[in-house]
């Protein structure tokens, strides 16, 4: 597929956006080429976790590839295009890890797309940005909902409304990001945590990811009672 890649080594996926001329610009192909291979590395019984980064020394991903948006009749319909597929309810139901690499520029599509992830690492040249409302726009990729449940609502709110940009100390601050390494290091580094992750049982990263993701919904309570039951469960087997 040509705007995503993907590698299997050592049964860890590397999933790579390859649009590099566009800084990695989100369009509908590259919609629909993750969508598959998310499905592919899904089912895939050698990839035991997933290393996801973008091609090319500019950035991870510069957004929403607004060129399309001039190719339909109406930005609605553009972007109603990318729904087709729920690409961002895929990344929800992977029950494997996903570490994502960042770079360069890490803006709209490329924060959503991150945000979906398990583990964050940027590198020390990672810039962020949230612009559609500057574009008359609407984070259409989760930005509104993801957002405020990683960094929390004041700082969400800040970030969605001006359209300032963070840099990666700042990133890390506020939790957007969870690791900061060397510009130079970042892919090996994050390999590693990729490929640390395939020593835990595929059974226990299941259970987590269902239990922490399922929880957000529920009240402490509830959410304590489906932990103490799904760890029942799971010691009765």
């Amino acid at each position: 597929m040509s705007t995503v890649t993907y590698n299997v080594v050592d049964n860890v996926a590397t999933i790579t956006l390859n649009r590099p001329n566009q800084v990695n610009a989100f369009n509908v192909d590259m919609r629909d080429d993750l969508f598959r291979v998310l499905e592919l590395y899904r089912d895939d019984q050698n990839a035991l976790s997933a290393l996801l980064c973008g091609s090319g020394h500019k950035g991870f991903c510069s957004g929403a590839d607004l060129s399309e948006f001039g190719t339909a009749p109406s930005q609605v319909i553009a972007r109603s295009v990318r729904w087709e597929r729920d690409l961002w309810g895929l990344f929800l139901t992977l029950r494997k890890p996903i570490v994502v690499a960042l770079h360069g520029y890490v803006i709209g599509s490329g924060i959503e797309i991150s945000n979906l992830c398990d583990i964050r690492i940027a590198a020390e040249n990672a810039k962020f940005r949230m612009p559609e409302s500057e574009l008359g726009l609407l984070p259409a990729a989760g930005g509104t909902q993801t957002l405020p449940r990683l960094i929390g609502q004041k700082r969400a709110m800040k970030m969605l409304l001006t359209g300032e940009e963070i840099d990666v100390k700042d990133a890390k601050r506020y939790c957007l990001i969870d690791r900061i390494v060397p510009s130079g290091a970042l892919m090996d580094e994050s390999f590693e945590v990729a490929a640390s992750l395939t020593d835990i049982p595929l059974s226990r990263i299941a259970l987590i990811k269902g239990l922490v993701r399922e929880g957000l919904d529920l009240p402490i309570d509830k959410g304590l009672y489906l932990e103490r039951m799904t760890a029942l469960k799971d010691h009765a087997k």
